[in-house]
């Protein structure tokens, strides 16, 4: 990539590193986060601030791995990220294998392990496991802040046309009639009863 574009044209400051192994859907969403600055920089501080702290977590490895990539000599090239897989399948039994696994699925367990490690770190308590409700949410961490109502929203979308438009075809009414109309459960009542809803009262 160097070579194609000139080493002049890539940020100053940026490090291109592909990531390598038979972990596609983690090395998707590693990059994307190491790509998201805000994120990257609080990963590298959280390091600086844990360098004498021996303990390994799925976060100290995730800090590794950043410091590893933006500490390259070269701008571009590749990198294993075997520790961190390694950590990773020893703490979450199902991406303990050689399968495919979804990205989706390893962005959110990601997070919130990160968001529970934080927490525990600032109340001096273990770290609670993932889908846990006694974890109090009014804490922010720098992974989120603050509540949300839902973590997954499947929207539909449209070539050419803006998230906005989406998210407002996801809220539209929408109208159940001719063969989807829904039937009363009731024997003695089998006339069919149009039904209108949006999306947001599913």
């Amino acid at each position: 990539m160097e070579k194609e574009i000139g080493s002049e044209q890539l940020p100053a400051n940026e490090h291109y590193f592909g990531l390598f192994g038979n972990t596609c859907y983690s090395n998707s969403v590693l990059q994307a986060l190491y790509f998201c600055r805000p994120f990257r920089e609080r990963v590298l501080a959280y390091k600086q601030h844990q360098k004498n702290n021996k303990k390994e977590t799925l976060l100290t490895c995730l800090a590794d791995l950043f410091y590893s990539i933006a500490t390259q000599k070269k701008k571009v090239g590749t990198i294993a990220p075997k520790k961190f897989i390694t950590r990773l399948r020893k703490e979450y039994e199902l991406f303990d294998n050689f399968m495919q696994q979804d990205a989706h699925e390893f962005l959110n367990y990601l997070l919130n392990r990160v968001s529970e490690l934080l927490l525990a770190e600032k109340q001096g308590n273990k770290p609670k496991s993932v889908g846990n409700d006694s974890q109090s949410k009014s804490e922010p961490t720098w992974v989120s802040s603050k509540d949300e109502d839902f973590l997954d929203l499947s929207v539909d979308v449209e070539q050419n046309t803006s998230i906005t438009h989406c998210l407002r075809g996801f809220s539209s009414t929408e109208t159940l009639c001719a063969e989807h109309k829904y039937y009363c459960e009731n024997e003695s009542e089998e006339t069919p009863t149009n039904i209108s809803f949006t999306s947001e009262e599913i």
